[in-house]
């Protein structure tokens, strides 16, 4: 098994890249999804989240309401820290039990959007940062997911920096490019992971 770390800033394109990942044949286990499972009505996450921040992150339903917490905890490093604190090893844990059940021979894909600000990158046997210019990012955000460009630069000033994110890259995947080049750099990204997989496989003691 080949273990990769996919990471990125937000609005860089990321989701696309590990969805033509996924086409490629890769397993992909989304550490976004998994975080929003962990904190789904009726769970302990849900719960702890609810006794840090108040009621007032919940929707009518009962659901949480994400861009309501947003709008606190990227506001303020000391409530970011502390939600991390609550949400992280819920999802570590999911995603372990993922990595576990996945064929021995797969090349596993965690899409890991703070990867570079929680020093996960010795987790993984290769790491994968999707970049885009800032610009980019910023377009993105307003244009395709409809952010205020306020909200939009205090998400991406949260985050780690591009240069840091390439620090810990092994392969970078420039998205400042139409889908159809995007589509093949993954493919040639895929095809060398692949390689590294079955270079480990055959070098590791039986």
């Amino acid at each position: 098994m080949l273990k990769v770390g996919l990471t990125g800033g937000i609005g860089a394109g990321k989701s696309e890249v590990s969805r033509l990942l996924v086409e490629c044949g890769a397993v992909l286990i989304d550490a976004d999804r998994i975080a929003r499972e962990v904190v789904a009505p009726g769970t302990p996450g849900l719960a702890a989240v609810v006794d840090a921040f108040g009621e007032g992150v919940l929707g009518p339903d009962g659901s949480l309401d994400r861009p309501r917490l947003g709008s606190i905890v990227f506001a303020d490093p000391g409530k970011l820290a502390l939600l991390n604190s609550i949400v992280h090893p819920l999802v570590g844990a999911r995603s372990r039990d993922l990595e576990a059940s996945a064929p021995e021979d797969a090349v596993v894909v965690h899409d890991v959007p703070l990867l570079t600000e929680n020093g996960l990158a010795a987790l993984y046997d290769a790491v994968v940062v999707v970049d885009a210019a800032p610009d980019t990012q910023l377009d993105r955000l307003v244009r395709l997911r409809g952010m205020t460009e306020k909200d939009a630069r205090a998400r991406m000033a949260a985050q780690a920096t591009r240069e840091q994110r390439r620090e810990i890259a092994d392969i970078v995947i420039d998205n400042d490019v139409p889908l159809a080049e995007l589509r093949q750099r993954v493919r040639d990204v895929w095809d060398g992971l692949v390689r590294k997989g079955h270079a480990a496989r055959e070098t590791s003691p039986e």
